[in-house]
C-alpha cells in the first residue's frame, strides 16, 4: 500500500472552502429555485409556492455546503461551483427568452 502524495490528498483549505460554499452555494441554490419558481407547477403565481421556495433554498444550500469539503483544493471547489452557477443561470435565462 503506497502513501498518497501531497497533491493527491484533500487539502484543508477550510476558510476558503467555507467561503466558497457559502457564497457560490447560495448563488447556485438561487439559480435552481429560480428555475423551479418560474417554470415549475403553477408558474410564478402559484399560491403556496413562495413558502416552498423559501424552504428549498435553504435545503439546496445546506446540501452544497458540506460537499464543498470533498474537493481536493479550494481552487477546484471554486471552479466547479462557478461552472454550476453559470450553467444554472444560463438555463434560467435561456428559458426566460424562449418562453
Amino acid at each position: 500500500m503506497s502513501r498518497l502524495t501531497a497533491e493527491q490528498k484533500i487539502q484543508p483549505h477550510w476558510w476558503r472552502k467555507t467561503l466558497i460554499g457559502v457564497v457560490l452555494g447560495l448563488s447556485f441554490a438561487y439559480s435552481i429555485i429560480a428555475i423551479f419558481a418560474w417554470y415549475g407547477p403553477g408558474g410564478i403565481d402559484a399560491p403556496v409556492k413562495v413558502q416552498l421556495n423559501m424552504w428549498l433554498v435553504g435545503l439546496i444550500w445546506l446540501l452544497c455546503l458540506p460537499f464543498v469539503y470533498l474537493f481536493k483544493t479550494a481552487g477546484q471547489a471554486f471552479k466547479y461551483l462557478l461552472i454550476a452557477n453559470m450553467v444554472g443561470y444560463a438555463v434560467f435565462f435561456a428559458l426566460r427568452t424562449w418562453a
